[in-house]
């Protein structure tokens, strides 16, 4: 009797305990009236996020706010977690999205996957797929952008020059008469963000220079609660500072003393996982989703990916991004 030919399994990335992941078996049922099956072209690493949870680093208390919406298993592990995946649409449910086309799903690091056809973000012409691993990012920008409150001719520095911070900055400099500083200790980072038309300066000689006193606006996105404490001291009166950073289980002592109170500052947390109340009226997760992938087409964004891998590595790789190479990583891209 001849041999019963028997697609080969999918396979997706899971954290088997603090530290340590791998690739696994995934079957994966046709897709019925309704879904999409996605063939993945790309992923990418969230470093900042993903390397809380890859060491285990997830408080029990936000075990649930911190779930990704196509997340398996359990913190602290095994878990398959993520939520950047490029692909293409290869097999369809009756009536539903067109074969071939190209988008973008909150999916954890998968080789293939069913999802409802709502989860899914076609992704513009003008945005190469390559590009397209920043959507998650820059949505994340898009808030804090939106948390910021900053109008024309406003003095802001974003403190913190990983992926996030980034975007914010180059987000901010588009809006009319705005001056925008980067602050960051790497000097590494002194030549991407010259490529996306922005200033950068050592903490220090922020905090020696007297143009980036009494800010109309501040944003931390350094993940170091000394940026937390420069943010406090760069903003002037009835100045908004906005915190992008999430610390995981770190403890983050909040320098409120001095002159918190008399320059009454408002610290305001940003978190993509809620839309601004004064947009939640009016714009959803996927508005959001698909402004960010429209706003991807400048190839200058293109300096923000700063490594790639095959998936078959994608173990080692998380080992790499999220220990001995994390300060000179940015967006790091998971190749199929």
């Amino acid at each position: 009797m001849p041999p019963v030919n028997t697609p080969a399994p999918e396979q997706a990335f899971w954290v088997v305990r603090p530290g340590t992941g791998e690739l696994r078996p995934e079957a994966l049922a046709e897709p019925v009236s309704g879904e999409v099956r996605v063939r993945t072209q790309f992923s990418a690493i969230s470093r900042g996020t993903e390397s809380l949870v890859f060491h285990g680093r997830v408080p029990a208390s936000q075990y649930q706010a911190m779930r990704a919406p196509f997340q398996a298993g359990e913190f602290p592990g095994p878990v398959k977690y993520g939520y950047i995946s490029v692909g293409t649409v290869e097999a369809v449910g009756e009536g539903d999205a067109p074969l071939g086309q190209r988008v973008f799903c909150l999916y954890p690091h998968q080789s293939a996957y069913v999802v409802p056809a709502d989860a899914v973000v076609p992704i513009p012409d003008a945005v190469p797929a390559e590009r397209a691993v920043l959507a998650a990012n820059m949505e994340t920008a898009i808030n804090a952008v939106w948390d910021a409150h900053s109008g024309p001719g406003d003095r802001i520095a974003v403190i913190g020059a990983g992926v996030v911070g980034l975007l914010v900055a180059w987000l901010l400099r588009a809006i009319p008469g705005t001056e925008v500083t980067l602050i960051d200790p790497n000097p590494q980072r002194e030549d991407v963000a010259a490529r996306l038309g922005l200033s950068l300066c050592t903490p220090d000689a922020a905090q020696a220079n007297s143009d980036l006193q009494g800010l109309d606006g501040v944003v931390h996105a350094s993940g170091n609660p000394a940026g937390l404490e420069q943010a406090l001291a760069l903003a002037g009166v009835e100045a908004r500072v906005v915190e992008m950073s999430w610390y995981g289980d770190q403890p983050v002592p909040a320098p409120l003393g001095e002159a918190f109170h008399s320059r009454r500052l408002t610290l305001r947390s940003s978190q993509v996982g809620r839309i601004p109340p004064e947009r939640a009226a009016r714009w959803d997760y996927r508005r959001r989703l698909a402004l960010a992938l429209s706003l991807l087409t400048d190839p200058a964004l293109d300096a923000l990916i700063s490594g790639e891998d095959a998936f078959a590595d994608l173990p080692t790789a998380m080992q790499r991004v999220s220990g001995p190479e994390a300060e000179r990583t940015l967006c790091h891209r998971i190749r199929y």
